[in-house]
């Protein structure tokens, strides 16, 4: 399946990703994001007519700028735009694919898992289908959560490091990372918990340093920063991501339609992306700081809750959940967003199995979501008709999203707050023990 359709257009995204690849194969990376300026310089990339600034962190572009080296030499020095092309920009992403299903045969050891993630319509819709880059920043996330768990705090710096330095979305994940290294390396009488944190840590600083190494020196790391400091400002309320905001962005216009449409019409006609300054402009508070206080109160609740984890499974949930309520409450979220939890409830179902309902809800959400907006990808349609449901699809799929983040939030809790404290801390190895791993799920179940 991923074979047939990585040659696919996907979203308009995948013109950004060819771009970047082109720019980043012909020349130095710590230039792309521009070069001094007062304000900094915000460089815009060309290639084939279309053009593009880079708001992504630098490893993206090493990691695009290697694949776009090798589709120069493959095409004799030459970079056309055809289907090959879609077909070499999807590389890194399905590179992480196959390496996220090696991380879950080695730490897991069981086929149940592996297939439930190299078969799962989620993660085939987001990469190969579509074109999105998310499993080149989960696949180091995610090995960042088995290394903080394994007792290698600095290992696990390195990786939640590459994983930011690839996407920013990684941060969400860095929390349980944290949260995981100190209790581990504690019952293990290795290091003191601060010597554990200093760590991982230093194993971040270090990747991050290398990889902005080059940016620095080429002086453009003020362009940098206000590059990334831009995904902060898209003016949406939700960014065709079927959450809560979607959710009020559709009652807000069906709400200011009705008097003109009818409010059957206002309230079953497709809906559209808001504006956040027409919301403010209209007098409701501003999404953005409504948005940030619910995540940091449900992120805050989630690491109390799960604060004793000690197990893959229980940091790995703990991560998906801080992943989904950022992308389920906070505004201008995009609809892949959303896709980082997919794979962690993947990985913690396989020790938790409390968490694999959740774990399939999220795949049928992401898939909808996705497939809702651009079907498999531009030109290719098959899109499920969104007036299927009356009310706009998209919204119902919003709904059930909230509702499966409260469902999500409950599993967390009961997991959480009785298998943490008494189940005993992994063996430092790759894989915990079959009785560490089966026994507790056995119990619960």
């Amino acid at each position: 399946m991923r074979l047939v359709a990585l040659s696919w257009p996907g979203t308009g995204d995948t013109t950004i990703w060819k771009i970047w690849m082109f720019n980043a194969a012909r020349g130095p990376v710590g230039a792309l994001y521009g070069v001094g300026g007062s304000p900094p310089e915000r460089r815009v990339l060309t290639f084939a007519g279309a053009d593009a600034p880079v708001d992504y962190p630098p490893l993206t572009l090493y990691e695009l700028g290697a694949v776009g080296r090798l589709y120069r030499a493959w095409s004799n020095g030459r970079f056309p735009n055809s289907d090959a092309l879609n077909v070499f920009v999807r590389l890194a992403p399905l590179a992480a694919d196959v390496g996220f299903a090696l991380l879950l045969a080695i730490w897991v050891g069981r086929r149940g898992p592996v297939v439930a993630y190299w078969l799962n319509p989620a993660v085939i819709m987001n990469g190969a289908v579509l074109g999105y880059l998310d499993p080149m920043y989960v696949l180091p996330a995610a090995a960042a959560i088995v290394m903080a768990v394994g007792g290698y705090p600095f290992v696990a710096g390195a990786l939640i490091g590459a994983a930011i330095m690839t996407k920013a979305q990684a941060v969400f994940v860095a929390p349980a990372v944290l949260l995981a290294v100190p209790g581990t390396c504690q019952v293990r009488t290795w290091h003191v918990p601060g010597t554990a944190m200093a760590r991982v840590l230093a194993g971040a600083t270090m990747v991050v340093v290398l990889a902005t190494l080059p940016v620095a020196a080429a002086g453009g790391l003020p362009n940098m920063i206000q590059a990334l400091s831009r995904l902060a400002t898209h003016d949406m309320v939700s960014a065709n991501a079927c959450n809560l905001w979607w959710i009020v962005g559709y009652v807000v216009r069906a709400k200011a339609s009705m008097h003109d449409l009818g409010a059957w019409t206002a309230f079953t006609m497709p809906t559209r992306i808001l504006g956040i300054s027409r919301m403010i402009e209209i007098g409701y508070p501003n999404p953005r700081l409504v948005g940030l206080a619910l995540t940091s109160v449900a992120s805050a609740w989630a690491l109390w809750t799960a604060r004793r984890a000690r197990t893959v499974g229980v940091v790995a949930g703990l991560a998906a959940f801080l992943v989904h309520a950022y992308s389920t409450l906070s505004a201008q979220v995009h609809e892949n967003h959303l896709f980082a939890a997919v794979p962690l409830l993947v990985l913690a179902s396989a020790e938790e199995r409390a968490f694999r309902p959740i774990a399939i809800g999220a795949t049928a959400i992401v898939a909808l979501n996705l497939n809702l907006f651009y079907g498999f990808g531009n030109g290719v349609g098959y899109a499920i008709p969104r007036g299927i449901t009356i009310v706009d699809a998209t919204v119902v799929v919003a709904v059930m999203n909230c509702a499966l983040l409260l469902w999500h939030a409950r599993t967390l809790r009961a997991v959480g707050s009785t298998a943490n404290a008494s189940r005993p801390a992994p063996a430092p190895a790759w894989r915990p023990a079959p009785a560490d791993r089966t026994g507790s799920s056995a119990t619960r179940t």
